[in-house]
C-alpha cells in the first residue's frame, strides 16, 4: 500500500514521541511492504511563533490531503495566557472542524503488568476493556461566546444531525464488540442532554436493535468509572462531557503515556494522537513514554489505512516489551530502572 501520512509534532515532548511513532511505522512498512510518504508540518504553540497562527493554511490544506495525520501535543506555559486572542489549542479545534473529525475514539485497557501504576485497587481495574466515542466538533467548546466586563456566556448547541452521526459511529463499534453501548448525558437539567437522549433511542431502536443500550447521568458516569469501571464496553457522549470522563478514565491504566486516541469523521481520514499533554516539565529530557503514540499509530493502521494485521502487530510489540518490563519512568516501578524514549521505540521495532 501507498499512503502519505502528515506528521504535526506540536509542542513539548510532541516531536520526541511522535519521532519514535514515525519509526514505528516505517519499521511497518519495510516489514510488510508498503510505502509510506511522511510530510511535516507545525501546529499550536511552535505555529504561533513562527507564523502568528496556531494552524497555516497549507498546514490544513496539506492534513485533508494525507491519508492520515499523526500528531504529538500542542501548548505550553510560554504560550498560557487564558486571554490571548491566539492559543495553542485552537489549532486541535480548527484541524478537526476542517476536517470533519466528530468521533474521538479512547480506548482504555489496564495491562496485568501495570496493575500497580494505577491509584485504584487491583481487583477494580482486573478485566477494564472500555472505548469512549466522544462527539468533537459540536457542543459547549464550538458554540457561539460572548465575555464583557463582568459577565460571559458559552452557548451549549447540537442538532439531531450531529448527535445521529456520532451515536451511529460508537454503535457500530459497540457491535463490534461486547454489544453494550452507555450514553451519557445530563438530561435531568439539560435541553441538549434531552434532544441527546431521545436521538439515542432512536438510532439504536431503529439501526442497532441488537445492542443493549443504557443511559447515565454525566456524574453517575464519574463515579462508575472508578468504582467498577468494568462494567462499561462502549461510553458514548458529548464533547465536554467526554473530555472530561477520558481524562478521568486515564488513571485506570496507570499512566496517560499509555493511551491512544483517533479522531474520525465520515470517511477513513482521521487524526491520531496520544491522549497526554505536551508535558513541558520533561521536554528534552528523553524520558517521555512513546507507547501512547505508538498505539495512535497502530489505530492510524486500523482506521485509516485498513491494515488490520499490521495494527495488531504493533499493539502486540508495545503489549510485550510492556510485559517484558521494558518501562518508561511514568510506569516503571518505584526503584527500579526506566529506559529513555528511544529505548523505547527501539524495542518496539525490534519486537516487530
Amino acid at each position: 500500500m501507498k499512503a502519505t501520512i502528515e506528521v504535526l509534532p506540536g509542542d513539548g515532548i510532541g516531536p520526541e514521541v511522535t519521532a519514535e511513532g514515525v519509526r514505528v511505522l516505517r519499521a511497518v512498512a519495510s516489514k510488510f511492504g508498503h510505502d509510506f510518504e511522511f510530510r511535516e508540518g507545525i501546529i499550536g504553540g511552535c505555529s504561533i511563533d513562527k507564523t502568528g497562527t496556531a494552524l497555516p493554511a497549507e498546514v490544513a490544506s496539506d492534513c485533508k490531503q494525507a491519508d492520515a495525520v499523526l500528531l504529538g501535543a500542542v501548548g505550553g506555559p510560554k504560550w498560557d495566557d487564558p486571554n490571548a486572542n491566539v492559543r495553542p489549542e485552537q489549532g486541535l479545534f480548527a484541524i478537526r472542524k476542517i476536517m470533519g473529525l466528530f468521533a474521538n475514539l479512547r480506548p482504555v485497557t489496564c495491562h496485568p503488568k501495570l496493575a500497580d501504576a494505577s491509584p485504584l485497587r487491583p481487583e477494580i481495574i482486573k478485566g477494564v476493556d472500555l472505548l469512549v466515542v466522544r462527539e468533537l466538533i459540536g457542543g459547549l467548546y464550538f458554540g457561539e461566546k460572548k465575555r464583557e466586563a463582568d459577565k460571559a456566556s458559552d452557548l451549549l448547541e447540537y442538532t439531531g444531525d450531529e448527535i445521529r452521526r456520532v451515536v451511529r459511529r460508537a454503535a457500530e463499534f459497540a457491535r463490534a464488540r461486547r454489544k453494550k453501548l452507555t450514553s451519557v448525558d445530563k438530561a435531568n437539567v439539560l435541553e441538549t442532554s434531552r434532544l441527546w437522549r431521545r436521538v439515542t433511542e432512536e438510532v439504536v431502536r431503529k439501526e442497532f436493535p441488537d445492542i443493549t443500550l443504557e443511559h447515565v447521568l454525566v456524574d453517575s458516569c464519574a463515579m462508575f468509572l472508578v468504582r467498577k469501571p468494568s462494567v462499561f464496553d462502549v461510553i458514548v457522549t458529548e464533547n465536554m462531557f467526554g473530555d472530561i470522563l477520558t481524562d478521568e478514565a486515564s488513571v485506570l491504566a496507570g499512566s496517560m503515556g499509555l493511551l491512544p486516541s483517533a479522531s474520525l469523521g465520515d470517511g477513513p481520514r482521521g487524526l491520531y494522537e496520544p491522549i497526554h499533554g505536551s508535558a513541558p516539565d520533561i521536554a528534552g529530557k528523553g524520558i517521555a513514554n512513546p507507547y501512547a503514540t505508538i498505539l495512535s499509530a497502530a489505530m492510524l493502521l486500523r482506521y485509516s489505512l485498513g491494515l488490520e494485521a499490521e495494527a495488531a502487530a504493533v499493539e502486540k510489540a508495545v503489549y510485550g516489551v510492556v510485559d517484558r518490563g521494558v518501562l518508561t519512568a511514568d510506569i516503571a516501578p518505584l526503584g527500579s530502572s526506566a529506559v529513555g524514549t528511544v529505548q523505547a521505540g527501539q524495542a518496539v521495532v525490534t519486537a516487530l
